[in-house]
């Protein structure tokens, strides 16, 4: 049976890798970017090495319009996954981030996946089977360190951080329909994103795009929905959950604890 995907941010990257993981498992594709040129000539070659067929959708995410007529376009067509890849940075301290740059990250980064999932999720449980990945990152987790290696990151991190919580949550919400959700949250990764922000990152490891698909569609089979590929220990994600379990536990309280009581 053909299989039919829709990745954003096709034209480089982490999206272009899972365009070409995808195609050589035989799945068919609606590949989504700014840039035609190139989504034209990755369309061209997957279909010639792959024999699939790829479908170019031209769309700059952060204008609304543009959204927009990607939803509808993925609302009706019979998805069985999206990847939600396409993302910026505008790594800056906050004070200096012009308001334009915020609003595109906010778009971008939050309102695009969710939209797009919004559009997808719908047939994708009325037919009992899809699945939707999300590509957040580990900055992420990122919201107490203060280390100088670190940009600035405010809009970009909160919006992968957001990017974690929506999925896990939705995750829930499809329990049973056969509708699977991930997001997976890789670290330095070797592609454009970064030197599109001015930054050198060359002297840093940085893992292949390739990698990070490999493990997140392996990842995805075994049912996990936070997906770090970087991470030797498996179990780290669990003791994060154990943490946001035992905040919880706040919400039962009615009273303020001693540390507010005042002399």
């Amino acid at each position: 049976m053909t299989r039919l995907a829709m990745v954003t941010g096709a034209s480089s990257g982490i999206g272009e890798a899972f365009a070409e993981r995808l195609a050589e498992d035989g799945w068919n594709l609606v590949l989504a970017a700014r840039r035609r040129d190139r989504l034209e000539e990755l369309a061209a070659r997957l279909e010639d090495e792959h024999g699939v067929s790829a479908r170019v959708a031209e769309a700059d995410l952060a204008n609304g319009a543009q959204l927009e007529a990607l939803c509808g376009e993925a609302a009706k067509t019979p998805l069985d996954m999206l990847v939600n890849n396409a993302g910026l940075a505008h790594y800056m301290p906050f004070s200096e981030l012009p308001t334009e740059s915020a609003r595109e990250l906010v778009q971008l980064n939050v309102l695009a996946p969710v939209l797009l999932t919004r559009a997808a999720v719908g047939g994708m449980v009325e037919r009992g089977a899809g699945a939707v990945i999300n590509v957040a990152s580990l900055l992420a987790f990122s919201g107490s360190w203060d280390v100088p290696h670190v940009p600035p990151r405010a809009v970009y991190a909160a919006s992968k951080s957001f990017l974690v919580t929506f999925t896990q949550i939705l995750a829930n919400e499809l329990r049973g329909s056969g509708v699977r959700m991930q997001v997976v949250c890789p670290g330095v990764v070797r592609s454009e994103f970064h030197s599109r922000q001015g930054l050198d990152l060359s002297a840093v490891p940085r893992m292949e795009p390739r990698s990070v698909v490999d493990a997140s569609l392996l990842d995805l089979e075994r049912g996990v929905v936070v997906a770090i590929p970087g991470s030797e220990d498996e179990t780290a994600i669990e003791a994060v959950d154990a943490a946001e379990r035992e905040l919880m536990g706040a919400t039962r309280t009615v009273e303020l604890p001693e540390r507010y009581a005042t002399k």
